[in-house]
């Protein structure tokens, strides 16, 4: 089963507490307003196998655990299950999810909610721009904490930058975060 990736970041501290490898999944049908991942709306993007994304974060090291965002990361439930259940299994690694469905919606789905027990934390709920935060995790005031497991708290999160800029060995520059763009430009 495919899993459809938008783009990775191996190492991110604006995406979690510590550092984070970022996977930002390919596909939402949400339409947020004011979102500001535009680019991970339309279905498709690169299919990448869970096997192959699970290596990639174990060949990782020094991280704090894994992020995934989205795109919509519950619009593929079922690969989120797999890759989320087989990190837990093999390391101690935390495991965060952005969503954008209500607890509510995810309660009422089962794959949705087998998807969500799969991690530590879940951050919930539509981003309203007219919310926007500055600061933390959540990115708008109307987004909900939702702890899975004891290894977060809200607190954790507070301190969380609100944009990174990223510069690879190769000269490529990412802005991640809550307020940036996902991109790369040279």
């Amino acid at each position: 089963m495919p899993w459809y990736v938008h783009a990775t970041l191996s190492r991110s501290m604006a995406n979690g507490p510590g550092t984070r490898f970022v996977i930002w999944t390919q596909g939402c049908s949400l339409g947020c307003a004011g979102c500001f991942n535009t680019g991970t709306h339309e279905v498709g993007g690169r299919a990448r196998s869970v096997q192959e994304m699970v290596r990639e974060v174990f060949a990782t090291e020094g991280i704090e655990g894994v992020t995934v965002t989205g795109g919509e990361p519950l619009e593929q439930p079922e690969p989120l299950r797999k890759f989320c259940t087989a990190v837990r299994a093999h390391s101690d690694l935390g495991i965060i999810l952005l969503t954008g469905f209500t607890r509510t919606e995810i309660e009422g789905h089962h794959a949705r909610l087998a998807a969500v027990e799969s991690v530590d934390i879940a951050v919930t709920g539509r981003y309203n721009a007219r919310l926007h935060l500055g600061r933390g995790l959540r990115g708008s005031s109307n987004k909900e904490y939702w702890p899975i497991t004891s290894r977060y708290s809200a607190a954790d999160f507070e301190t969380v930058p609100e944009t990174e800029i990223v510069i690879a060995p190769d000269g490529t520059v990412s802005i991640t975060g809550m307020h940036g763009w996902l991109g790369e430009e040279r």
